[in-house]
């Protein structure tokens, strides 16, 4: 009976042991988060640390548009491209975009081939899944013929070649409207004594697939816009090129609107997302690339000089040897003065102290926010931005998205950091091209190591 009595109490013993150790003895311990989380560094970006300057701040306003209302604010900790966005770099998502369609296509005929209709578990996927690992010869003539609604029409092929046609090259994707799913409503139907809780998003606590938006963007940029900028210009050979020929790969892709270069944005999330899929629990650790605020893009132009109107920190456009330190218009319109006649190689002039290239000059960047004239008296003075997601429909003036950096056809004065201008979001240009950023979770990085820490 003795020994029974201490077999009971060990058995009890150990079905304890394991509850308190998952429930922390009865205390409030929080859940188990898993791995430590470690942001490592994204390829080919530079950390910029979070900070306060006062944006406007620069130089005299010579056009006098008194866009440049100086306000005092402050940014949270991100990283950004050290580059504009190149050629090379936009291509890729261009072929990924033609082979997706492809894939699509030659699933119609052969789906055994180029899709995944179900995984290894027995999932069905509905639609299916394209297959990545299948390749596509180009130069097959049946998958030629399979795909034949993805090239140009027989009737407009110059000296009878078939090429995919630019025309066809959609990229359709998601998002959320975060900004109408947190409007309140206090006028909603359900907004009543009986539940007034509804007044806070009433729709979305209903059905929130409402604030799930779809966009469809054509991929390729406007090649046209060599000629189209210039009326009375000799542009033809880089309209014809300039893209597409690898003696510029690595200069910055132009012709990209503001809606591409969102896209762009999203796509690559999606990218870096599908590839970390495959490493466990770390899909959802990808923090999305995006387009920056115009407040963070001061900031990382000015590269740590408060107050000074170029990256570079100093009031001259060149340095003590007198070189050129931006690819710019200087001396009147001597544009070959700097080195270039239009764009240039990315990383050709010194970086600012954040390592960030070109940040004046070269071409002209989009930022995510809207314009407006008087947005630095309105907007907030923490990771200050003004976003408004215009509609096709919406007159000309909604449409307009901030743009700075000045670029390879601008004057001195037009390239400084304060500098603010803009386009309308359809519109493409062969002076602007864009660069991406991500945010940095947490607060920031030491400083001693620039290992990757929060604190």
């Amino acid at each position: 009976m003795r020994n029974r009595i201490i077999l009971l109490a060990i058995i009890a013993a150990v079905a304890v042991l394991p509850s308190c150790k998952n429930t922390g003895n009865g205390e409030l311990i929080g859940v188990n988060p898993g791995k430590k989380f470690y942001m490592a560094d994204p390829y080919g970006m530079s950390y910029i640390p979070m900070g306060s300057f006062s944006i406007g701040v620069g130089d005299e306003d010579l056009m006098g548009t008194n866009y440049y209302q100086p306000k005092t604010i402050s940014v949270s900790a991100f990283y950004m491209d050290q580059t504009e966005i190149t050629n090379s770099e936009y291509k890729q998502f261009v072929k990924w975009v033609k082979d997706s369609i492809a894939l699509t296509l030659l699933g119609e005929t052969d789906p055994a081939t180029y899709l995944i209709e179900e995984s290894e578990s027995g999932v069905v996927y509905d639609p299916p899944l394209l297959n990545w690992k299948a390749k596509i010869d180009w130069s097959d003539p049946e998958i030629q013929e399979a795909l034949e609604e993805l090239y140009i029409p027989e009737h407009e092929r110059f000296f009878r070649r078939k090429e995919v046609d630019a025309r066809k090259l959609y990229y359709e994707y998601y998002w959320i409207d975060l900004k109408a799913a947190a409007k309140k409503d206090m006028t909603a139907p359900d907004a009543v004594a009986e539940d007034a809780s509804f007044a806070n998003r009433p729709q979305g606590r209903k059905d929130r697939s409402v604030f799930v938006k779809k966009d469809r963007i054509n991929v390729y940029p406007d090649t046209l816009c060599w000629i189209s900028d210039f009326a009375y210009s000799y542009n033809e050979p880089l309209a014809s090129h300039y893209f597409s020929h690898p003696a510029f790969a690595n200069y910055p892709v132009v012709g990209v609107n503001w809606s591409q270069a969102k896209a762009f944005c999203v796509w690559r999330t999606e990218f870096k997302k599908s590839f970390q899929s495959g490493k466990k629990g770390n899909a959802g650790s990808i923090n999305e690339y995006r387009l920056p605020t115009e407040a963070e893009w001061e900031w990382a132009a000015r590269g740590g000089y408060e107050g000074n109107p170029y990256p570079w920190g100093g009031p001259y456009t060149f340095n003590d040897v007198g070189c050129f330190l931006a690819n710019f218009k200087p001396n009147r319109g001597n544009y070959v003065g700097d080195g270039g006649l239009t764009t240039l190689i990315v990383a050709h002039y010194p970086p600012n102290d954040f390592n960030l290239f070109d940040m004046s000059g070269n071409v002209a960047e989009w930022t995510i926010d809207a314009f407006d004239e008087s947005s630095y008296n309105f907007t907030w003075d923490m990771n200050m931005s003004y976003t408004y997601n215009a509609n096709s429909t919406d007159p000309a003036a909604l449409k307009r998205k901030v743009v700075r950096g000045g670029s390879w056809k601008d004057v001195a004065s037009n390239i400084q950091v304060t500098n603010r201008s803009y386009q309308y979001q359809d519109t493409a240009t062969s002076y602007i091209g864009f660069r991406c950023v991500q945010s940095y979770l947490g607060r920031q990085k030491f400083d001693s190591d620039r290992t990757s820490a929060i604190y």
